[in-house]
């Protein structure tokens, strides 16, 4: 368990950081510099510092910067350590400021690819980082000679590289991605499997040594560009907060390399809510705290201090992860059938206990199947030309290759052969059949997941077995699901105290906890005890359980916290006010009669004043709302301002970019007086 101090003092001694800060957050490739590719690169954040010194901002918060490859979303990483080379500005190496026909070809390609990006609105994820590429290729081949040498004895990229010995790992998955048209490492032709010794002797192979020296090239570029950027901002007295996803992309170098720290079997996500119905399957494999404690968590610290390079305070994306992860089957879309890991689990001596036979523990860990349901599943399809003939024709092949009669009854299980959703998918059965047999598929009390071990699924009081019970036996069985709830509360509350004391001790970072979802109680407990900020999304803090559904007051937010009014997965302040809000209930919370049903700078100095006046330690608010104080930077339409759309894929996620220049906003009187004010409210409460 975790010790009963309170290190929040401690931990603000360790770190040096100061107590209450007002900050933004912003991704980096939204930024807009001088010149540039059409994206923000790492040099940029200097300028935007300078910016938010002028507006009397604390705290810079950005997305994670790891190299995603292609993949636009930022928690979708190749790697735990490299950097992304979308954000490296070129025109900074070394290699682009010799004189030559290359240095000449790079800064005429930079010219016209910029003219072409920079119009743009969002940037152009992929092809930005195809121009880059293209760009660097060019200028490593004309520099090869002198990039050798600085990488032979002596050197400063050998210097580099042992300094960091990810990368040679790194460097071959990426040369190896490359040469398999960027295919995940899982269908790579050969090399998919491999040991350490066999990734040194990838790398020490001089048939491949250029290749993998232009990747760590790359990436002792990025460091140098980001260490010198955080130290600008640093030296403005500005916190600068990384994010780091706690999980990797199963698509991923430290996935490949380090198996033996993955469960591959399960994929993370999250449970059932009211927005998906089947939970989030993320497709990320979960990790084996058995194995990574074996080597005390070496490859969590490695993660934190090659993040400490640059960062002040980090954000752990979904912390809860640390104490619980809900995980689904490999061989599943949904995650509806998916468990939480670790669970103290209810056992067949449990279910005996409560006079089930064998029979009827069978009735609720395996869906039932009803014959007239497949046929009204047919008969109600969409499909206007589906005669009666076919319809007997379909329902006749989901009896035969997925189903098995009970005796006589007109009910069926599905067939021993079906493990998973994809199983059900492979049968090739009519859209509206295998629709339904989805359905049917989650349909149970209890998912048996190991031999006589069940957990009880989400949906379960929607089951056709939990409606069959009497009362009496659906209270026995509440009871006895939350009595496995709260054993299992306390295993979380270990595992979580465990874990997260391990991060905590290992940097002298701050850490900001992304609790959103449902939250056990233990988890704010652990956080408290640790000294870690949670995060209170002011539309979402709410009572939930009272009448109402009242907001919190903002003075009875906890000190160890963050507050924000929006982040990056949701809508904007005003995109939420105008078409998500329940205006006369929020304008009310706030203290006033009304607001204007259209949001205006009015409007957000309101919200936005009432939200830096939270008790919380961190008051943050995404860019977009802050400009939204001007009426100079509103875009026509509200949604233009996501950053994401959680659920869909596309080239609109994670490719905001500010509406002009850092330089033309700064120009923006009004914004900088507003902004400022924002700021100097706070540090006046500070004071008193």
């Amino acid at each position: 368990m975790v010790s009963e101090e309170v290190p929040m003092a401690r931990a603000q001694e360790k770190s040096g950081l100061p107590g209450r800060l007002t900050g933004t957050a912003v991704p980096v490739g939204a930024l807009r510099g001088k010149g540039g590719m059409g994206v923000g690169e790492f040099p940029d954040l200097a300028d935007f510092a300078a910016l938010c010194k002028k507006m009397g901002l604390g705290l810079i918060q950005i997305l994670p910067v790891n190299d995603t490859g292609y993949e636009s979303s930022p928690y979708s990483s190749l790697t735990a350590f490299g950097l992304h080379p979308l954000y490296l500005r070129i025109e900074d190496l070394e290699e682009f400021g010799r004189a030559g026909a290359a240095a000449s070809a790079a800064a005429k390609k930079i010219a016209g690819y910029g003219a072409a990006f920079e119009k743009n609105a969002r940037f152009s994820h992929y092809q930005v980082l195809r121009a880059k590429l293209e760009i660097l290729r060019e200028l490593y081949a004309a520099n090869k000679p002198e990039i050798a040498k600085k990488a032979g004895p002596g050197g400063s990229l050998a210097a580099w590289i042992d300094a960091n010995p990810w990368i040679r790992e790194y460097a071959v998955y990426r040369r190896l991605k490359e040469a398999n048209g960027e295919k995940s490492w899982k269908e790579w032709t050969e090399h998919r499997e491999v040991s350490p010794k066999d990734i040194e002797s990838l790398w020490g192979n001089e048939k491949f040594r250029e290749e993998h020296l232009f990747w760590a090239w790359i990436q002792e570029a990025l460091d140098a560009q980001f260490r010198k950027a955080a130290q600008a901002v640093k030296n403005l007295g500005i916190l600068l907060e990384g994010d780091l996803p706690i999980l990797m992309n199963e698509d991923s170098c430290d996935a490949w390399a380090h198996p033996e720290i993955f469960n591959r079997n399960f994929s993370a996500g999250a449970p059932p809510d009211m927005y998906s119905t089947g939970g989030q399957n993320w497709g990320f494999p979960i990790y084996s705290w058995e194995a990574q404690a074996q080597d005390d968590y070496d490859w969590w610290r490695r993660r934190l201090a090659a993040a400490e390079k640059y960062y002040q305070a980090y954000r752990i994306d979904h912390v809860l992860g640390f104490f619980r992860i809900w995980a689904a089957g490999r061989g599943d879309h949904s995650a509806a059938l998916g468990r939480y890991m670790p669970y103290s689990p209810v056992t067949l001596r449990d279910l005996k206990s409560l006079g089930f036979d064998k029979g009827r523990i069978r009735w609720v860990s395996r869906p039932h199947v009803p014959t007239g349901e497949v046929w009204d599943s047919l008969r109600n399809s969409q499909d206007g030309e589906f005669q009666e003939a076919d319809i007997a024709a379909a329902a006749e092949q989901v009896f035969a290759k997925a189903l098995n009669q009970i005796g006589n009854e007109e009910l069926w299980l599905f067939k021993d052969t079906i493990h998973c959703e994809k199983d059900i998918d492979a049968l090739g059965l009519h859209p509206a059949a295998r629709d339904y047999l989805i359905g049917a598929w989650h349909n149970r009390l209890f998912l048996e997941y190991e031999k006589d071990s069940f957990f009880p699924a989400w949906h379960f009081r929607n089951s056709r077995a939990y409606a069959s019970l009497s009362a009496e036996e659906k209270q026995e069985l509440e009871t006895l699901t939350e009595k496995k709830r709260l054993e299992s509360e306390k295993i979380w509350e270990a595992q979580g105290g465990k874990l997260l004391s391990v991060l905590a001790s290992a940097s002298a970072m701050l850490p900001c906890a992304e609790d959103l979802g449902a939250v056990p109680d233990c988890v704010p407990r652990v956080l408290a005890k640790l000294g870690i900020l949670g995060l209170r999304v002011v539309r979402w803090h709410r009572a939930w359980d009272q009448e109402g559904k009242p907001y919190i007051p903002f003075d009875e937010y906890p000190e160890l916290s963050v507050c924000t009014p929006a982040v990056h997965d949701s809508s904007t302040v005003r995109e939420w006010w105008e078409r998500e809000a329940d205006q006369e209930l929020f304008a009310g919370f706030l203290g006033v009669p009304s607001l204007p049903r259209i949001y205006n700078p009015g409007s957000a100095k309101l919200v936005l004043s009432k939200t830096a006046a939270a008790a919380s330690r961190f008051r943050v608010f995404q860019i977009q709302d802050l400009l939204h104080l001007s009426n100079k930077w509103y875009a026509e339409d509200p949604a233009a301002e996501r950053i994401n759309v959680p659920g869909t894929s596309n080239e609109f996620n994670w490719t905001y970019r500010l509406p002009a220049s850092m330089a033309e906003i700064g120009k923006d009187g009004d914004l900088v007086k507003a902004v400022e004010e924002l700021s100097q409210a706070r540090a006046a409460e500070k004071k008193s």
